[in-house]
């Protein structure tokens, strides 16, 4: 297989300019609804405690992180998210060999020596990555990034915490829900995934470690595929329909290993997290059900352009995830209990694959050894 340099060298994978993505984004995303200053101050005072309080919850729930800081999330705008998102992107794919930010596929001025091309290439695809981060960071409610806080060369970062003020407030308008509640409703599922990277002490890396994998099979084998294209859409669609089918069709074996462990861990994540925002709701989110049926109701709509672009960017793959997720983790802590579903956080090779995330019974054989089952 070439290595990452190789096939940059020879403009194999087309490259991101981190800084044109960040530029189209922050500048095509709007500003969100109209809210009153005094009360704009409120919510991001009251996101910022909030953030600090539902992780504690998440902790004496799932049992995890109890001896590390509670730290506050940060609060921030839609274009805040937007230059965030982009710099964590960037920090993720940019890695070396050896988990080093290699400035590989950034568009950097050290590359066009090499392919004078690669500038304009670069900013194609950065105007590209733009346009779906200002549509995202108009949705995002809040976001963990574990690489989040990556400095200007690209440097993966600790890890940040998002909450997205303005599209919370817009949620919870249309969805004519209480906002103190929804915040918190949203804070326990963000915390979650922060509580994920930053207690399970592997889990980071191994992340970025797929994503590369994911990435470094992007070879000949995937472009070629292309010429087979009309091959493809029909298995994909006796298979996997959908836009996610076609994806996986045009992968080659090693990709769609590492794609299959990828859905997998974002699966049990998103499921885990809304979980936990279920479980600890009803102590601490007195509406929590009317949230949870207006929110479910939500993630299904929208206008017929929103529909497509969801379908375009896997957002509706991604609500099947938050669906499947979550019954897997229901049905193993209903079998085994949240000491016996965390066996899932010990070692990668605990990580259920994709066929056992529709097959809980299949991880709980092969990972668990408790006797309560």
């Amino acid at each position: 297989m070439n290595t990452r340099s190789e096939r940059s060298e020879s403009g194999g994978r087309v490259p991101v300019d981190w800084s044109v993505a960040a530029a189209t984004g922050v500048r095509l995303v709007g500003s969100g609804p109209s809210v009153p200053r005094g009360d704009a101050d409120r919510v991001v005072t009251q996101l910022s405690d909030l953030s600090v309080s539902a992780e504690r919850h998440v902790r004496e729930l799932t049992g995890l992180g109890t001896d590390l800081p509670l730290l506050p999330g940060t609060v921030v705008d839609r274009r805040g998210w937007v230059e965030s998102a982009a710099a964590g992107l960037r920090a993720l794919t940019t890695r070396g060999p050896d988990g080093d930010s290699s400035g590989e596929g950034d568009g950097s001025p050290g590359t066009a020596a090499r392919n004078p091309f690669r500038p304009l290439m670069a900013g194609g695809a950065g105007v590209q990555t733009g346009l779906a981060l200002a549509f995202l960071g108009s949705k995002v409610l809040g976001q963990y990034d574990p690489f989040g806080g990556a400095g200007d060369a690209g440097e993966p970062g600790e890890g940040r915490l998002l909450l997205v003020a303005p599209n919370v407030i817009q949620a919870e308008r249309a969805m004519d829900v209480s906002g103190d509640d929804f915040r918190m409703w949203v804070c326990l599922h963000e915390c979650t995934h922060r509580l994920q990277f930053t207690a399970v002490s592997w889990l980071r890396e191994y992340f970025a470690t797929e994503v590369d994998r994911f990435i470094n099979a992007m070879d000949d084998t995937t472009a070629g595929s292309l010429s087979r294209l009309p091959e493809v859409l029909r298995e994909a669609r006796k298979h996997r329909p959908g836009a996610l089918g076609i994806a996986e069709a045009l992968q080659s074996p090693e990709q769609r290993r590492a794609f299959d462990r990828l859905i997998a861990l974002a699966t049990l994540l998103e499921g885990h997290a809304d979980y936990v925002m279920d479980a600890v709701g009803p102590r601490v989110v007195p509406s929590v059900e009317e949230i949870r049926r207006k929110f479910t109701e939500r993630r299904k709509g929208g206008s017929l352009i929103d529909r497509f672009l969801r379908s375009l960017l896997g957002i509706d793959a991604k609500i099947k995830q938050y669906e499947q997720g979550a019954a897997f983790v229901r049905h193993v802590i209903d079998r085994a209990g949240m000491t016996g579903f965390n066996e899932v956080w010990q070692a990668p090779e605990n990580l259920p694959t994709r066929d056992e995330i529709t097959d809980p019974d299949a991880w709980l054989r092969r990972v668990y050894t408790g006797d309560d089952r």
